[in-house]
């Protein structure tokens, strides 16, 4: 058998290739184009999203892009999640690791490519989003399946569709909250993750019990006694998204005595727009705003080695037991209601 028969690919969302407005009008386009992100028909959505939502909405963020972009590595979403598939190849180097994106290059169907010309029959698909979601993980998905539905021969896909309480990466999290906790002694622990809209969870997204299972099981492993709450961000239109919203429970958190708050996102493996510039800036000063002394929020795990070891043991249990999630059912933790 030839080395390195087996593939690792690690896909994360995107991101634009510069923070020009033209750039970021393509990025949004192609991602607001995707039918697991937006519910509706394209005949009606297509001209609602070329004629009102992109040109409103792309000049807005391509300054935001602006803000956080780095000469030295550009995009941190990408800088990051290359830094992870490097990282990752060190850690199992009888594996060829490569990283795509949903929506910028390189896609997913690409890459895909590559492992085929390389010959890869074992391929291990792992989405960087550890709470499943229709409107994520389930996309991902579809690329794959669309790329390998007219090929005339299909490699062994394992593909890991839920982490949320995959205990190495839960153990990833912990350590990283519990050095900050130490630190800066919160009044207040806020869990927040991006949100979908609400009515996908009508329609069974099970991605706010997934996000739930990840809170308690961080709770549940370091035993907290700081008064915890969950919380959703990023609200996009105006359909009613999963509540509460991380900047009303911020504005509302320091009339109930709490001023020093500590934020960790995890559902973002990698720091980008909307960690750095949303929750790290907008969020801190609603906060600060709304009459709170304190604001930190924990960096996204990137590329640190706790993490890279729990993508590695993701690979590696599914390359003995194959399976479709790595979660597991977790008792109540000691999480606070708005």
């Amino acid at each position: 058998m030839k080395k390195n028969q087996k593939g690792i690919l690690l896909v994360n969302l995107g991101t634009p290739s510069d923070p020009s407005v033209p750039a970021v009008t393509r990025f949004l386009r192609r991602f607001l184009s995707d039918r697991r992100v937006i519910h509706m028909p394209p005949l009606i959505w297509q001209p609602i999203l070329n004629i009102m939502v992109l040109p409103k909405h792309a000049p807005k963020s391509a300054a935001n892009y602006e803000q956080l972009w780095s000469s030295e590595i550009g995009s941190p979403l990408l800088h990051y999640t290359q830094r992870q598939a490097q990282l990752l190849q060190k850690r199992l180097p009888d594996y060829t690791v490569r990283y795509a994106m949903s929506y910028s290059q390189p896609l997913i169907g690409a890459v895909l490519k590559e492992f085929e010309f390389q010959g890869i029959t074992d391929l291990t698909i792992i989405p960087m989003y550890p709470q499943y979601s229709t409107t994520t993980t389930a996309s991902v998905q579809d690329d794959v399946a669309r790329f390998y539905q007219d090929r005339k021969t299909v490699p062994e896909i394992r593909f890991v569709s839920d982490y949320s309480s995959f205990w190495p990466y839960v153990k990833a999290l912990s350590n990283k909250l519990q050095k900050a906790v130490a630190k800066m002694n919160p009044d207040a622990i806020v869990f927040s993750y991006h949100g979908i809209p609400l009515s996908y969870q009508k329609a069974g997204d099970p991605y706010a019990q997934r996000c739930r299972q990840t809170t308690m099981a961080v709770i549940e492993r370091l035993g907290l006694q700081v008064p915890c709450f969950q919380a959703y961000q990023s609200r996009f239109g105006p359909a009613k998204w999963l509540t509460p919203a991380t900047k009303d429970l911020l504005t509302a958190l320091p009339k109930q005595g709490y001023r020093k708050v500590l934020v960790i996102a995890p559902s973002f493996t990698a720091d980008c727009l909307e960690t750095i510039q949303e929750l790290g800036e907008e969020n801190r000063d609603v906060f600060l705003a709304a009459g709170g002394n304190e604001y930190q929020l924990l960096p996204a795990l990137n590329g640190d080695a706790e993490w890279v070891e729990a993508l590695a043991q993701l690979t590696l249990l599914n390359a003995v037991m194959p399976a479709q999630n790595a979660a597991m059912d977790l008792p109540s933790a000691n999480l606070q209601t708005e």
